[in-house]
């Protein structure tokens, strides 16, 4: 079975980086993707059911996984929502998938967004997880242009172990995360993907 990279990068380059800058004595305790969640909401659904269908075959498309319906669990009588009524879909990704489509997020689908200048370094939970919002969909290769029915954006939640934000922050970065170099605080060095990029 072909191992994948960003996984093997993972353990040949971040691994070691990671102990460095924090000094962990054991290698376990190193932080690592745990897991990632694609979501899309779509408002519209309750007047076009056939936009979950096209959402859900789009985030099928990018992630390779069958997405899930999700479903509003109250109803809310000035968005004429009901209990039960589909609002969107998401898709909780692990293992090699999650490394796969990680390894496309960082590598190919951001690079593609117009006058991109990198993410935000701010968008930490506080617990070490990071929250990307994506404006489009065909900044992935795979979906293409004349085959959608609406440009919708996305939520992209990417779950480690960190304990800490920093430590995320860093994890994320070694992964090669695009972080905008303005936005690195605390004394940190930032993170030049232009130079890597020359390199």
């Amino acid at each position: 079975m072909k191992s994948n990279r960003l996984k093997m990068f993972y353990d040949e380059t971040v691994v070691p980086g990671m102990v460095k800058k924090f000094g962990y004595s054991n290698l376990l305790a190193v932080p690592k993707l745990e897991k990632i969640v694609v979501n899309v909401g779509l408002g519209e659904a309750k007047d076009n059911p056939k936009a979950i269908e096209a959402a859900c075959g789009d985030i099928a498309i990018i992630t390779g996984q069958k997405p899930v319906v999700t479903k509003a669990k109250k109803s809310v009588a000035a968005f004429k929502l009901r209990a039960g009524m589909s609002i969107g879909c998401k898709v909780t990704l692990r293992g090699d998938k999650m490394y796969s489509f990680a390894d496309r997020l960082i590598n190919v689908a951001l690079p593609r967004v117009r006058d991109f200048r990198g993410v935000s370094a701010e968008s930490f939970d506080g617990r070490g997880n990071y929250t990307l919002g994506v404006r489009e969909q065909l900044i992935f290769p795979e979906i293409q242009y004349d085959k959608i029915d609406k440009i919708r954006g996305m939520d992209i939640i990417i779950v480690t172990t960190a304990n800490s934000d920093e430590e995320a922050r860093e994890l994320l970065k070694l992964f090669g995360m695009p972080f905008k170099k303005q936005e690195v605080k605390d004394g940190e060095k930032s993170y030049d993907f232009k130079a890597k990029a020359q390199a």
